[in-house]
């Protein structure tokens, strides 16, 4: 695990060679802005949920050079004691805005943006990107899992096949964020609060004599919490029965129910429908079915499509990786300059259109009905605009002719500010209510938006002036 005293090394070692650089051209204090954006949402899907924000307050808060990094940076090739002593003394006064944790987002959106000198807005770049990047890849995988389950409760139960120790906790607090009622990672619940749930392997059954003694064993030590994972041996010819059985020699007649059974394996939606009938023929219809082998969002759908009498879902590797897209592929890129308190715009250029860049200072606003309540659109303006409050005719940036007159709208600024002259003005909610927010966040989408397949496309526009102004600077490029 990466020590945050070491966070200034959590960076690509060409950040440290532009730094420099700028330093030897006198360039170090010069005045940037950089937007950290996505380019499209992973699976293809409708929507994103912003997560990440407060390890990157802690990354930021703790980005501080000792003299144990200025001697590797000598090792590296950095001789310049001028540069190195710079680095050493140099205290982070940069200013941040950012969307919250929780914020449904989309692609092209600016999800944070920096304004500070060149080199330290280069240097937080790769920490940056791997705080927002995972954490909001793994939170949008989670929602899609969520929505996936129509009201079924889902636990993350992915810390075994997460990408190190970091990611499983990272994870875990992702998909608490989306919607996850709890989580197996127990750090996760001794760090952030959350709840945690587990109760025993298939070593535990094997272990014992038979699968009634393990079953009756846990019962006794465990009167409520006696969930039994019922497939290690024959889930309908023994598990499910054997369950039952400890349940009426034991757990009723001393004043207990048998809470849940778990199905890890086979044809889920036969063996849930064929256990539920087991159950309640006994009287057990308190009894929950729980779930797990290798879920996804198109399992559980395809599971409920088929009647699967399952009450919760556990979802391990596929949330925890997001097997099916792994990579968020969010970006830092520069935007502005700024000299004497005057903002220069800057773009990217490509020939692939959804790498050109949308230059300039700007703030994010969301519209939404104020008769559903549901978002209409998202808006990108620069800085200095104002936003109409009565009417605004938007247009899809991709084909400028596509025009819609919103009206009867609220209108709300996405952007909070996070750091002040390197000082932090934001206080992190907890976890519970990122969650709370998270979910009154997705309810503002159509349920179009929602869906796993084709989903609908949700309006990201630009102002006429942002517009504007990307085209003339594309045509003083182009005609250079």
């Amino acid at each position: 695990m990466i020590k945050l005293d070491d966070i200034v090394f959590l960076t690509d070692l060409y950040e440290f060679t532009m730094a420099y650089t700028y330093f030897k051209e006198k360039r170090h204090e010069e005045i940037v802005y950089f937007d950290m954006f996505t380019r499209r949402t992973p699976n293809s899907g409708g929507y994103m949920i912003f997560n990440g924000l407060a390890k990157l307050i802690e990354g930021i808060k703790n980005f501080k050079f000792q003299k144990e990094h200025i001697d590797y940076l000598r090792e590296c090739g950095f001789q310049d004691e001028a540069f190195l002593n710079y680095l050493l003394e140099m205290e982070l006064d940069i200013d941040m805005w950012a969307m919250e944790d929780g914020t449904v987002c989309f692609p092209n959106e600016p999800l944070v943006t920096v304004h500070g000198n060149v080199i330290q807005a280069q240097l937080i770049e790769t920490m940056l990107l791997l705080s927002i990047n995972y954490s909001t890849l793994v939170a949008t995988k989670a929602s899609r899992i969520v929505t996936a389950s129509r009201g079924r409760s889902v636990l993350e139960f992915g810390a075994r096949r997460a990408h190190g120790y970091d990611s499983s906790l990272d994870g875990a607090r992702a998909a608490i964020i989306a919607g996850c009622v709890g989580t197996s990672h127990t750090l996760a619940g001794h760090k952030f609060g959350a709840y945690v749930s587990g109760t025993m392997a298939h070593s535990y059954i094997q272990l014992h004599d038979s699968e009634y003694d393990a079953f009756l064993s846990f019962a006794k030590i465990n009167p409520t919490n006696s969930i039994f994972l019922v497939d290690t041996y024959d889930t309908l010819g023994s598990g499910v029965p054997n369950a039952i059985k400890v349940a009426q020699d034991y757990l009723i007649p001393n004043g207990y129910r048998l809470k849940a059974i778990r199905l890890d394996s086979g044809d889920l939606a036969y063996l849930s429908k064929e256990a539920r009938k087991m159950l309640d023929e006994q009287g057990l219809h308190d009894c929950k079915i729980m779930a797990s082998n290798s879920l996804d969002e198109f399992i559980i759908d395809d599971l409920i499509y088929q009647g699967a009498a399952i009450d919760q879902f556990g979802v391990g590797e596929n949330l925890i990786t997001s097997k099916s897209e792994p990579v968020l592929g969010g970006v830092y890129k520069l935007i502005a300059s700024e000299v004497n308190g005057v903002i220069h715009p800057k773009i990217k250029v490509s020939d692939n259109i959804e790498k050109i860049t949308n230059p300039g200072f700007k703030r994010l606003y969301r519209f939404y009905d104020n008769t559903t309540n549901k978002a209409l659109a998202d808006y990108i303006a620069l800085s200095h605009e104002t936003v109409p409050e009565d009417k605004l005719t938007i247009f899809d940036p991709s084909a400028p002719w596509k025009r819609k007159d919103l009206e009867n709208y609220t209108i709300r600024e996405l952007h909070v500010p996070i750091f002040v002259k390197g000082q932090c003005v934001y206080e992190t909610p907890t976890l519970q209510d990122i969650k709370v927010y998270a979910a009154k966040e997705r309810e503002t989408l159509w349920d179009e938006v929602k869906r796993l397949q084709n989903p609908h496309t949700y309006y990201v526009d630009l102002s006429q002036e942002l517009y504007d102004l990307k085209m003339d600077l594309l045509l003083s490029l182009t005609e250079k």
